[in-house]
C-alpha cells in the first residue's frame, strides 16, 4: 500500500486552471500547502472559501509485479470530485461517507513518478428546501453555523495493490440469530481480469482468539469484469450479541479470501456480531426479547469530521452509557468508523440516519445509490438496529431563532399529512433500497412525520420549547396515543458551561445577532421562557436556562418511560452533544462539559424508576394534590418484596403512604397507587413558618416557566422511595411544587 496522506498542494479553481491543472508539467510551487486528511476551511488561506478547490499530490511508486493490479482508494471526500492521474481522467465521485476506488494499474506501469489531481466541490447550502447535495447536518442544520463548509478530502487516500481478482466490496448482514444457529447473508463484488473459477473461503473466528466458529469453501466461476456473488454462512452454536443491560457483546472476525489453485489473491476482514433485531409498531426486540430504547440524538463529534480523534468519537458513546442510554440516533449523518466499532463493543444500539435533512429536489437516484453504499459500509455492525431514510422531509423554512409556532396549525398538519415528492417519492425509494439491500433490519422511511391515517412514523415533540409548555406532553399523548409510539426528538436549548465564545463579560449587552447567526441561539424563544432581562448576571441566566432544560428532560423522559410498551417503544432526546461551540439543545457542550440536564437524564434513565404524575407548577391553598405512582423496571428479574414509600411534605406538616408488593420484570410500567392529600391553607403555612415566604424570580423561572408575577408561595415536595429484596441502594425520586397565595 502507498499512503497518500500528508502534504498536498491546493488552489481555488478558476476556468483556466480547471482545464490545465491535471497535467504533470504545470508548476504548482506557488500553490498553498494543505494537509490530507482535512477540510480546506482549516487552512488559513481558504478559511472563508466555498471552493471549488484543486488538489495535487506527487508521489513515487515502484513497478508492479506480474499479475498485480493497483487501485486508488479515496476514503472520504466532501462532497463531489473529479479525479485525474498523470493527466488522464479516472472519473467522478459523489457522496462523503463511503470510499471511492479507481483501478490505476495501467497508469502506474507507464512511469514511477506520478501526479494525482482532484477538483473538489462542496457547495454551501443556503436554503432549507430544494437541496441537491446529500451532506445532511453538515450542509444545513440549526446546530451548526450556517456559514460553515465541510469541503475537502477529509479521510485517507492510498494506492492498494492486489492480485488478478479484486474484492471491490463485501457486505455481511445477520439475517437469523438464535440459540444453536445464526445465519449471515454475504454479498461481494469481485473484479476479474479474465474469466476464471476461484475458491471463495469464508471463515468466522471469535475476536481475540483463534477459535473457528464457522468456515465455508465454495468455488465460483467469474466472468471478465465485475461479478456480484451472494451466499450464506451458517454459524452453529453462536454466542449472541446483546444490547447493554441484556447480556454480553461477543464479536467475531469474519474474513473472506479469494484463491486460485491454492494461491491467495486477496482478502477482506469485517468485525461483526450475531443477533437478530426486529420492530413492530416502533417496539424493538433483540434476539426475541423486547427492549425499550432510551436514546439521544448524536451530533457529529466535530463539525469538521476529519479532526475528530478515535478517542473523542468513542468517548461520545461512553458518555451515552454513562447517562443510562442504550441507543444513539446518529442524526442526519454517517459518522466515523470508530463510532460504530465503539457501539458494537459497548452494546449501544444505533438508529442510523441517512445524511438527508429537510427538503431535496432531484436526488432520488443518488439517494438510492448512497443507501446501498451505507449497507455495504455498515451492515456488518450488530449495533445498528434500524435504517432511517430522511429526517423531517419538509420544505417550510425555519430560520435560527424563529419559533415553529409561527407556522399555522393548518400548514403544519398539511406538511405532515399530505403527499409530497420528498415523503412519497424520495423517501419511499430510499426505504425500498434499504429493504432490498438489508432485509435483516427494520427501515423507517423518514423521521418526524406524525402518525396519521396514511402512515406516519415517529414524533418530534418540542413541548416547552417551540410548542406550549413542557407539561403539555402527557396531555397530548393521552389524547393521541399513536403519537407516542416513539418520540425521536424532544428538548430545549440551554446555555453551555463552556461559554467563552459568548462574551459573558459584556452582559447584558451580548452580541445577540452573532450568537443567533453563527452559534445557534434562539433568543426569541429564550425571551419568552427564560428571559435574559430577568437576571443580573450572565451566570445566573446560564444556570436558569440549564435548570429549565433539566426539568423539561426529566419530566418528558419520565412520561415516556411510564408509557413503556403502552404504546411507547422508546425516545431519543435532542441531543447528546455539540459539534461546535453553540447554544443548543445539547446535554454536553462542545468540550463535553455536562449541562444540568445530563444528570437529569441519567436519573430518569435508571433501570428501576419510580414515576409520579408531575405536579402542577403551583396549587391554591387548600387544593387537593393528586398523583398516580408507577414503577418502571427494565431489569430482567422481578422485584420481590418491594416496598414503596411516599411522603408529601410542606412547612409544618405532610402526608405519608406505603405500598407493598412485587414488580414484574422488563415489562410495561406497574401502577402502584394514587396519592391524594389536601394541601394546607395560608394561615396554617404562615403559622408553621412564622413569616410570609416570597419566592425568588430566578427560582420561579426555573420551575414554572417564567418569572413570578408577585404574591406569596411556599414549597411542597413529594419524595418517593422503593426498596426490594436484594436491592441495596433504594430507587428514589422527588418532585417540587408550591402552594401559591
Amino acid at each position: 500500500m502507498t499512503d497518500l496522506c500528508g502534504e498536498w498542494s491546493a488552489i481555488e479553481a478558476d476556468d483556466d486552471l480547471r482545464r490545465s491543472f491535471p497535467r504533470p508539467e504545470i508548476d504548482d510551487s506557488k500553490w498553498e500547502t494543505v494537509t490530507v486528511p482535512g477540510h480546506w476551511r482549516a487552512e488559513p488561506r481558504f478559511a472563508g472559501s466555498d471552493g471549488p478547490l484543486l488538489y495535487r499530490r506527487r508521489f513515487e511508486m515502484g513497478t508492479l509485479a506480474k499479475g498485480e493490479r493497483a487501485w486508488l482508494v479515496m476514503d472520504g471526500i466532501f462532497y463531489q470530485s473529479d479525479v485525474w492521474l498523470d493527466g488522464s481522467y479516472l472519473g467522478d465521485t459523489e457522496g462523503y461517507f463511503f470510499p471511492h476506488a479507481f483501478e490505476v494499474t495501467s497508469a502506474l506501469e507507464e512511469r514511477s513518478e506520478h501526479l494525482l489531481g482532484l477538483e473538489v466541490v462542496c457547495e454551501r447550502t443556503t436554503k432549507r428546501r430544494d437541496k441537491r447535495a446529500l451532506t445532511g447536518v453538515f450542509g444545513n442544520w440549526d446546530c451548526i453555523d450556517p456559514a460553515f463548509n465541510p469541503g475537502g478530502i477529509w479521510a485517507p487516500a492510498r494506492i492498494v495493490v492486489g492480485g488478478s481478482v479484486h474484492i471491490s466490496s463485501l457486505r455481511a448482514t445477520c439475517v437469523e440469530a438464535r440459540a444453536g444457529r445464526a445465519v449471515l447473508d454475504m454479498v461481494a463484488e469481485l473484479d476479474a481480469v479474465e474469466a476464471v473459477t476461484v475458491t471463495l473461503r469464508t471463515e468466522m473466528r471469535r475476536a481475540g482468539n483463534d477459535e473457528v466458529a464457522a468456515v465455508l469453501d465454495k468455488q465460483h466461476p467469474l466472468a471478465l469484469g465485475a461479478n456480484r456473488l451472494r451466499w450464506r454462512l451458517v454459524v452453529p452454536d453462536p454466542e449472541l450479541w446483546w444490547p447493554v443491560g441484556l447480556g454480553e457483546q461477543p464479536l467475531y472476525d469474519l474474513s473472506v479470501s479469494v484463491e486460485i489453485e491454492g494461491q491467495p489473491l486477496g482478502s477482506k476482514v469485517l468485525r461483526t456480531g450475531l443477533r437478530q433485531v426486529r420492530a413492530h409498531d416502533f417496539i424493538w426486540s433483540v434476539n426475541g426479547e423486547r427492549v425499550f430504547l432510551k436514546g439521544a440524538n448524536l451530533a457529529p463529534t466535530r463539525r469538521d469530521l476529519a479532526y475528530a480523534s478515535p478517542v473523542e468519537v468513542a468517548r461520545d458513546v461512553e458518555l451515552a452509557l454513562e447517562a443510562g442510554l442504550n441507543m444513539l440516533r446518529v442524526h442526519g449523518h454517517v459518522g466515523r468508523p470508530e463510532l460504530y466499532a465503539a457501539a458494537d463493543e459497548l452494546g449501544v444500539l444505533i438508529w442510523q440516519d441517512m445524511p438527508l435533512q429537510w427538503a431535496y429536489k432531484g436526488v432520488r437516484r443518488e439517494a438510492v445509490r448512497q443507501a446501498v453504499k451505507a449497507v455495504d459500509l455498515l451492515g456488518h455492525h450488530p449495533s445498528i438496529a434500524v435504517w432511517c431514510g430522511h429526517n423531517e422531509p419538509f420544505s417550510f423554512e425555519l430560520q435560527p431563532g424563529g419559533p415553529l409556532g409561527a407556522l399555522s396549525a393548518l400548514g403544519v398538519a398539511a406538511a405532515h399529512a399530505l403527499p409530497s415528492w420528498n415523503k412519497s417519492v424520495l423517501d419511499s425509494s430510499i426505504r425500498r433500497a434499504f429493504e432490498r439491500a438489508d432485509p435483516s433490519r427494520p427501515v423507517v422511511a423518514h423521521s418526524g412525520v406524525l402518525p396519521h391515517p396514511a402512515w406516519g412514523t415517529d414524533s418530534h415533540f418540542y413541548f416547552g420549547w417551540y410548542l406550549g409548555r413542557s407539561e403539555d406532553l402527557p396531555r397530548a399523548l393521552a389524547a393521541w396515543p399513536a403519537a407516542g409510539r416513539f418520540v425521536g426528538e424532544l428538548g430545549a436549548q440551554a446555555v453551555p458551561t463552556t461559554a467563552g465564545f459568548m462574551g459573558a463579560e459584556r452582559w447584558p449587552n451580548l452580541d445577540w445577532g452573532d450568537l443567533e447567526g453563527h452559534y445557534c441561539l434562539q433568543k426569541g424563544i429564550f425571551d419568552n421562557l427564560v428571559p435574559p432581562a430577568g437576571y443580573e448576571t450572565f451566570e445566573a441566566w446560564r444556570d436558569a436556562t440549564q435548570d429549565y432544560q433539566a426539568r423539561l428532560i426529566k419530566e418528558q423522559v419520565e412520561t415516556l418511560r411510564r408509557l413503556k410498551f403502552r404504546p411507547t417503544g422508546g425516545f431519543a432526546v435532542f441531543c447528546l452533544n455539540d459539534a461546535q461551540p453553540a447554544v443548543s439543545w445539547s446535554l454536553l457542550d462542545h468540550e463535553r462539559v455536562p449541562k444540568a440536564a445530563f444528570a437529569a437524564l441519567k436519573k430518569a434513565c435508571t433501570p428501576v424508576l419510580i414515576v409520579a404524575d408531575w405536579p402542577a407548577p403551583s396549587y391554591s391553598p387548600g387544593a387537593v394534590f393528586s398523583a398516580d405512582v408507577h414503577v418502571v423496571n427494565d431489569l430482567r428479574e422481578r422485584l420481590d418484596d418491594a416496598v414503596l414509600e411516599a411522603r408529601l411534605l410542606w412547612a409544618g406538616g405532610g402526608r405519608a403512604w406505603r405500598f407493598v408488593g412485587e414488580v414484574p420484570a422488563a415489562g410495561p410500567s406497574t401502577f402502584v397507587g394514587r396519592l391524594m392529600a389536601r394541601l394546607p391553607d395560608v394561615a396554617t403555612l404562615k403559622a408553621a413558618t412564622g413569616r410570609e415566604a416570597p419566592v425568588s424570580g430566578a427560582r420561579q423561572a426555573a420551575t414554572a416557566g417564567g418569572p413570578s408575577p408577585g404574591g406569596q408561595s411556599w414549597p411542597v415536595e413529594l419524595q418517593v422511595q422503593l426498596r426490594w429484596a436484594g436491592s441495596g441502594e433504594p430507587a428514589t425520586n422527588h418532585y417540587e411544587t408550591r402552594v401559591k397565595a
